[in-house]
């Protein structure tokens, strides 16, 4: 799949809390821990720069006319719920509910590797995980639609 605005901000979202919850750890680490983890942080925060710049260069293209905004999507599920990206409508709001998704998918993620809870607890776990995952794709989805909507003439789309 070609990198579209909404894939570059849902990755740059989940680098963002990689970093975060590295240096939280790095806050708690022992020494014997801590060079190990500083080199992880600095990996990811060296990743993280690199995203932005190619935020920064995909949105330069995108304008111009040089990229697809919009990833023709082939989807082999059925999808009854009405998404609850349609209401949005600015590109901020979409870039922040994205980001919001992926705290909460991390999070979820983080409570069905939990060993304590019993298998029942788990599959509602994992299906609040598929609902959420499909709300994060909606997302990515709805920012490449507004980019598109405002970019007015798109010459690959």
């Amino acid at each position: 799949m070609a990198e579209t605005l909404g894939s570059l901000v849902d990755k740059l979202s989940i680098k963002n809390l990689r970093i975060w919850h590295l240096d939280e750890a790095l806050e708690n680490a022992p020494a014997s821990k801590r060079e190990e983890l500083q080199s992880k942080r600095d990996l990811a925060d060296r990743q993280r720069q690199d995203l932005m710049k190619e935020v920064d260069v995909f949105l330069g293209a995108a304008l111009r006319g040089e990229v697809r905004i919009r990833d023709e999507k082939i989807k082999m599920y059925t999808n009854t719920n009405v998404s609850s990206s349609e209401a949005i409508k600015e590109l901020g709001s979409a870039v922040s509910e994205l980001a919001c998704r992926n705290i909460k998918l991390w999070h979820l993620e983080d409570e069905a590797r939990r060993t304590d809870l019993q298998d029942a607890t788990i599959v509602q776990t994992k299906r609040k995980i598929d609902a959420t995952n499909q709300e994060r794709n909606d997302l990515m989805d709805k920012v490449d639609e507004i980019l598109s909507n405002h970019s007015g003439s798109n010459k690959k789309e």
